[in-house]
């Protein structure tokens, strides 16, 4: 059978299991990077299991999301992260020099390569061909120490583009279109590949983009094929070495298949508050804007800040608009700036922000009560800017510009003339602004500097025999970690303190949820359809099973945060029956009887009792309930075990 180029990488790197679309496959990773909201408790992860030296090709870490120092904590923290690098010979990417995706793609992504990152955006790392996918810190921790990364055999959608982009259309419209059809449920599974004549007319800061968000629709990943555009980049960035030419087969077959006619595009805009709510830009036109950002995790480019440059040249920003700036890198800003861009945007009255996520992570940026914010950032999730209520659109920076100008939704098109930019054809970087590892004699002398607000990691206990709890918590449809586990500038700097950050799980959906589970000794969280969709923060699965969760149901789990509760001993079951999650209401007990046997034993359904009323005074009804454990052999072990770290610590002793 023809291959997809998906396929011919991953079976390059398999080293257990075989491709059938399901099973579970174990596969090879030469790359890493890790930020700093997800890496400083995967480096305790890694610290934690008495290792001296990292197994893959390369590794490296990056701080962008704590940029904000408004005590100690975050500072503290990028000198943890520093030490460890230095301690354990991991590249060092300090504060301020940009997004770890952005920075990866430009000095360290290679074609053919595997890639696996602690942020659910590594996956634009697919624009260089690569297989790059976004995990839960314990993951990466463990392929730090040669450990493959397991996941199901997805199936691969192909997408056949055609044509060519017209004037002010560009890869957000991509994404957004596939969004508009797909959902932010319709790659869950699936690996996304892009083929056909019109992939050739995409640059790698489109393809970028959207491969991106492709996390957005639930993907598992995103590739590009490597070709003689991936080559073009690589030199401009001084790494013509590594290319490689990849593609699929002619003729590759693909599970399932869609096909965009790029010619056909125009503005797309995401309304709130989810990525997927997409609409043509003229069908909202007029609304008032009184925030825009471009930039962050994605369309942070030097392509994508040269077009606003352009636009903007000569022109002031609307009186009642904020406009910022957050650069994906130092490198772009530097490259920008030599062709006078920061000067134009200075002038034209735009505020810019140093390299980093910022407002993308709701670390600073928020905008004001009631008003609208277009930004051109991958989620819009509700209160993910840091203001409850928030009105907050995404779009391209083409759109973007244009709202700055006119202080209200506008067409793009109606700005004239396109302009024309010419990526560098050598960017101007500096090496040494990325530490290097250090020789390894020199490694054993670095002290690991802690501050205070790092804790060790808690030990986690085993699956017991039977689990009774109340429902703690009832949920619909979509819940994103940003609903779990809150990010801001409040919550973000206790991401190495496990008791101190699990003070505010759940806490916009429910501010009694931490002392509700402390007086109860935990309990069971019942949710709809992809629960756990966003972020790949596994704070959202170990900050409630310190608060002592053990099991979740759903009607179906994302797949990083189903992963990542697996990790850490929460039990992840399904609903048989869809009418069981409707006859739940919150503040029943629920009592699964020999749940650890039924994982031993590999049996796929569970009987549950379900109590209703159960602190009244009358007999509380009882209904039998059935629930599906769809989990591989080594999933029920690490249940089993209550982690992860149980497992691998037991097989290392």
């Amino acid at each position: 059978m023809k291959k997809s180029l998906a396929q011919k990488i991953i079976e390059e790197h398999v080293v257990s299991g075989v491709w059938q679309v399901g099973t579970e496959i174990g596969i090879r990773i030469d790359q890493t990077l890790t930020q700093d909201a997800t890496g400083t408790l995967a480096y305790l992860e890694f610290e934690s299991m008495n290792v001296e030296c990292i197994k893959t090709e390369l590794s490296a870490s990056y701080v962008d999301h704590n940029l904000l120092q408004t005590d100690y904590k975050n500072a503290d923290d990028h000198r943890f992260l520093q030490s460890i690098a230095q301690r354990f010979g991991i590249y060092f990417s300090p504060p301020g020099n940009g997004v770890s995706h952005q920075v990866h793609l430009e000095r360290f992504g290679i074609p053919g390569k595997t890639l696996l990152g602690s942020d659910s955006h590594t996956s634009m790392g697919g624009a260089l061909g690569m297989i790059a996918i976004g995990a839960g810190g314990l993951d990466v921790a463990l392929a730090l120490l040669g450990e493959p990364f397991h996941l199901p055999v997805p199936k691969i959608l192909g997408v056949r583009l055609t044509g060519r982009l017209s004037p002010w259309v560009s890869g957000k419209d991509v994404i957004l279109e596939m969004l508009r059809r797909h959902t932010v449920k319709g790659g869950i599974g699936r690996i996304v590949e892009y083929y056909g004549h019109g992939v050739e007319t995409l640059s790698v800061t489109d393809r970028a983009t959207v491969a991106n968000m492709g996390a957005e629709l639930g993907a598992t990943t995103t590739i590009f094929p490597s070709d003689h555009r991936t080559r073009e980049f690589l030199k401009s960035q001084g790494r013509e070495q590594g290319w490689k030419e990849y593609k699929a087969d002619s003729d590759a077959v693909y599970d399932e298949y869609d096909e965009i006619d790029l010619n056909a595009l125009e503005p797309l805009i995401a309304c709130p508050s989810s990525p997927d709510k997409v609409t043509k830009v003229f069908e909202v036109e007029g609304i008032p804007v009184a925030q825009v950002i471009v930039g962050s995790s994605v369309n942070s480019s030097f392509r994508d800040l040269m077009i606003v440059c352009k636009t903007i040249e000569g022109k002031t920003v609307h009186p009642n608009v904020s406009f910022e700036i957050n650069p994906g890198s130092r490198q772009v800003i530097e490259n920008v700036a030599a062709l006078n861009g920061v000067l134009t945007l200075i002038h034209a009255g735009a505020r810019i922000h140093q390299s980093g996520c910022l407002g993308c992570i709701g670390m600073g940026q928020a905008p004001a009560i009631g008003v609208v914010s277009l930004r051109t950032f991958p989620r819009n999730f509700p209160g993910r800017s840091g203001t409850e209520g928030d009105q907050v659109y995404l779009c391209s920076p083409e759109t973007a510009v244009a709202a700055a100008i006119f202080g209200k939704i506008t067409d793009p098109r109606k700005l004239g003339a396109y302009p024309e930019i010419k990526e560098p054809a050598h960017y101007l970087f500096n090496e040494n602004l990325i530490l290097k590892p250090l020789p390894v004699e020199e490694r054993k002398n670095i002290e690991i500097v802690r501050g205070p607000n790092i804790a060790p990691f808690p030990r986690l206990q085993p699956l017991p025999d039977d689990y009774r709890g109340e429902i703690i918590l009832k949920v619909g449809d979509n819940i994103t970690t940003d609903h779990i586990m809150p990010a801001g500038n409040e919550v973000l700097p206790l991401r190495s303190n496990i008791p101190a950050i699990s003070e505010h799980v759940y806490e916009r959906v429910d501010a009694s949820f931490a002392r509700r589970c402390k007086e109860k000794s935990g309990g069971i969280i019942v949710g709809g359809e992809n629960y756990g969709q966003g972020s790949s923060r596994e704070h959202a699965a170990v900050a409630p099973r310190f608060l002592g969760i053990q099991v979740k149901i759903a009607k179906s789990f994302a797949r990083i945060h189903r992963s990542n509760l697996i990790n850490f001993g929460i039990v992840p079951l399904l609903f048989k029956y869809p009418h069981d999650y409707d006859a739940i209401t919150q503040g029943d007990a629920l009592a699964i009887q020999g749940i650890k046997m039924a994982v031993l034993d590999g049996a796929e359904e569970i009987r549950a009792f379900l109590y209703k009323n159960p602190s009244s005074s009358n007999i509380p009804q009882k209904k039998e309930i059935s629930l599906i454990i769809k989990a591989t052999a080594r999933e029920r072990e690490i249940l089993l075990s209550g982690g992860l770290l149980n497992t691998i610590r037991g097989r290392i002793s």
